[in-house]
């Protein structure tokens, strides 16, 4: 038993310390631009992946599942060495120890300073598309070009899908029962996650999606999340439920033969029976189920290609339950990564509107600007005598005092549902209305961001609004028990309610 494991346990501490020293000192420099400050994050990323590495093998040595530990450190003590000189166990150890060092060089206690203060001279080598432009942009034509290629897309243009890619609820749940659907999600995320590592390397992301699948999971199982309730459920199964007789309330078949061939018809096409035949038969088919089970009815009395319950309709309806859940996760997920790159995708969608109205000799002179060093560019704008504060321009410079006018950008118009958010110039207000940031406090209040909420920006007045819409959709609400009519034998008519209790007590 050579003592390696020791020493590889001592240097392993030895480098977790060095990097960790290594971080505060990276950290304690302020970057000038950033690129130096994204290269720094990579660095310090780099630097913590290290350290959780060799933590990782540390915690293994010190669990020390295979007694190795234990026992190398019980032959330093000589515990295990032939006779009772624990000097001559001593110096065996210390033999294989320098024997160990002369073999591994690179294991002995040197002084690394110099070689480890290099790295934070490195420059991390960080691969961006064209498109994204050093991590400023999303490029999101791959995502775009399956979107609207596809059934449950629209056919739109690049800028309409930068404002709804981020909105998964405006899809109709039957479209996203869908393979293409599924990988379309997938990929999405998949993209938006290595952007993020790309752009904020030390951004917690397994933290993040642990915490975002906690809240997603307490909120399934209390049904708050949107596409919880199977379709089936709320369609099928709801217009079953107002087609079927309750039979509690007939004694035998010739009431149930008073309900007519209609009733009798679609009581018995909502349980899955057959509907043909007389009167009679239809009355005693029904009247079957009132004291067996349907899951003990012979096969002869359902129809045909339909299925009996606790049979395959219970394991696709669970299936397309899960599928669900699955896929309404991955919403929540990209709907928290979109919050967290808010301020790019409208960076993004600025960016790209402002390309469209470009010619081809300003896409030039715009692109040679990019390859300037930043720190030139930010030298540039500080020369840049701007004493009305004028919004910037395309081009880098203010732009002129008569447009600042006419657009009315020294007018500001203050949101509440947008989190007090600034908006400068009327057409701006107005326009924040279908972006992003609005829609997302919309939906934090849970509230439908459609027209009538228009020029609202106090969360009082439109919660109000709201409630007064759902008075207004109440009023015109079907109520089967007040509305729905019943005609007994004499030609009375009765509300349902009215019928129901007059039946119980044996007056009709």
């Amino acid at each position: 038993m050579s003592s390696t494991l020791l020493e590889l346990t001592r240097a392993a501490h030895e480098d977790v310390e060095r990097l960790e020293r290594l971080i505060v000192k990276d950290l304690q420099n302020e970057p000038a631009t950033n690129k130096d400050r994204l290269a720094q994050s990579h660095r310090v990323r780099h630097m913590i992946d290290q350290i959780t590495s060799t933590t990782h093998k540390l915690v293994e040595i010190y669990e020390d599942k295979d007694s190795a530990r234990k026992d190398e450190i019980a032959a330093l003590g000589g515990q295990n060495a032939t006779g009772t000189n624990v000097f001559s166990a001593f110096y065996d150890r210390l033999k294989e120890t320098r024997e160990y060092h002369r073999r591994h060089p690179s294991a002995r206690v040197l002084d690394t300073t110099d070689e480890y203060e290099q790295w934070l001279e490195e420059e991390p080598q960080v691969e961006f598309s064209g498109e994204e432009a050093s991590g400023r942009y999303l490029d999101m034509h791959e995502l775009y070009n399956d979107y609207i290629n596809s059934k449950f897309g629209k056919k739109i243009d690049y800028t309409a899908y930068l404002e709804v890619f981020s909105q998964p609820q405006l899809i109709p749940r039957k479209l996203k029962l869908t393979r293409q659907y599924k990988e379309y999600l997938s990929k999405m995320t998949e993209y938006l996650v290595y952007f993020l590592e790309r752009t904020e390397p030390l951004q917690d992301l397994d933290r993040l999606f642990s915490k975002v699948t906690t809240e997603f999971e307490e909120h399934w199982a209390s049904g708050k999340v949107d596409g919880c309730k199977d379709e089936a459920q709320e369609n099928g199964y709801a217009s079953d439920q107002n087609a079927s007789l309750d039979l509690d309330y007939y004694r035998t078949v010739d009431e149930l033969i008073e309900l007519g061939p209609e009733k009798l018809k679609e009581a018995l096409g909502a349980l899955g029976l057959k509907t043909g035949g007389t009167v009679q038969q239809r009355a005693e088919r029904l009247f079957l189920t009132k004291h067996t089970p349907l899951e003990k009815l012979d096969k002869k009395h359902f129809a045909k290609g339909a299925q009996r319950p606790g049979q395959n309709g219970a394991v696709a309806a669970q299936h397309q339950t899960d599928d669900l859940k699955q896929i309404a996760l991955m919403e929540v997920k990209i709907e928290k990564l979109c919050e967290i790159l808010s301020e790019k995708i409208m960076r993004t969608k600025e960016n790209v509107e402002k390309k469209q109205a470009q010619n081809y000799e300003e896409l030039d002179a715009e692109r040679e600007d990019e390859e300037v060093p930043d720190i030139e560019s930010d030298d540039e704008d500080q020369q840049i005598y701007n004493p009305l504060k004028l919004p910037m321009g395309w081009d880098g410079k203010p732009i002129p005092y008569w447009l600042y006018k006419l657009h009315g950008l020294g007018q500001e118009f203050k949101c509440e549902i947008c989190g007090n958010y600034s908006y400068w110039g009327r057409r701006a207000y107005e326009r924040h209305f279908k972006e992003f940031r609005h829609q997302y406090g919309m939906r934090r209040l849970g509230i439908p961001n459609t027209k009538n909420f228009n020029e609202i920006t106090s969360i009082e007045e439109a919660q109000q609004l709201w409630e007064r819409i759902k008075e207004k959709q109440g009023v015109n609400k079907w109520r089967p028990d007040l509305e729905e009519e019943y005609e007994d034998r004499e030609g009375n008519i009765y509300n349902k309610k009215t019928y129901t209790d007059l039946q119980r007590q044996g007056l009709i």
